[in-house]
């Protein structure tokens, strides 16, 4: 049984590699992981593939076990693993509570590896584990310093472990968008309603996805950019110095005057 895995596939970029994926392959199941069950029953019929919903938190160290149980009692190949579960907390640094820092750290690194880890032994040469990531792995970003920092980690992790697994065929991709309209920043500005106010450009789920599907079968990248500004930002923080790339965020923030 040929199968694909999206977690956080209940809304925003999770839902649209649920959708889009069967357009690009052919997969005997699409396992849909989330919380939500009720937004994972509503994939089913969307899809040109059987949809099996598997209602999870993975903040919830037991949701490992009862993975791994299920991996090993239905034995698939997994074609596919997209791991976009995740979430991030925007504010100063006293202003996000410990709990939610554990909680990013927790839910962006460790369950993306521990996900990623129990699905390897499920797959073959040409199987592909796409990472969420985010724009933020690739410098310092005051006032997102927890939720940068889980993704600078995802971009090192998805890098590293891509080569290592080149001997086995098996491609690892981080996804690296700028902003997005998703459910990510009712959940993420909850801490702060001012410490991000400026969003350059705003893309939407469906298009960054598309690019990511296309990259992933279509190119050998290791890291998929949507959008000329992302693009030429990334090319510019490897050039300017973090100092001066915070002081420009900071700018642009209106956190430039803060002392």
């Amino acid at each position: 049984m040929k199968i694909a895995i999206v977690t956080g596939a209940s809304s925003g970029m999770g839902r649209e590699f649920a959708l889009q994926l069967p357009q690009q392959e052919k997969f005997d199941q699409l396992w849909v992981i989330a919380r939500r069950e009720s937004a994972l029953e509503s994939l089913k019929g969307q899809v040109p593939c059987p949809v099996r919903v598997i209602p999870l938190d993975l903040l919830d160290p037991a949701s490992f076990s009862t993975y791994q149980a299920l991996l090993a009692e239905e034995k698939p190949t997994v074609r596919v693993l997209v791991n976009c579960a995740g979430f991030g907390r925007f504010g100063r640094y006293d202003q996000i509570p410990l709990d939610d820092c554990m909680k990013m750290i927790d839910l962006n690194c460790k369950a993306l590896v521990a996900m990623t880890q129990l699905t390897l032994p499920y797959m073959e040469r040409g199987s592909k584990i796409v990472e969420l990531d985010s724009l933020s792995a690739f410098q310092p970003v005051p006032y997102i310093n927890v939720y940068g920092s889980t993704k600078a980690f995802v971009l090192s992790y998805s890098r590293a472990l891509n080569r290592e697994l080149r001997p086995r065929g098996i491609r690892v991709m981080s996804v690296n968008p700028g902003w997005v309209k998703t459910e990510f920043f009712g959940h993420a500005t909850q801490t702060s309603k001012n410490a991000v106010s400026y969003y350059n450009v705003l893309y939407e789920a469906a298009n960054v996805v598309k690019t990511a599907i296309h990259h992933l079968y279509h190119t050998n990248k290791d890291v998929s950019i949507h959008g000329a500004p992302v693009r030429w930002q990334v090319r510019g923080v490897k050039l300017l110095p973090h100092r001066l790339v915070m002081d420009i965020w900071m700018k642009q923030q209106k956190h430039d005057k803060e002392h």
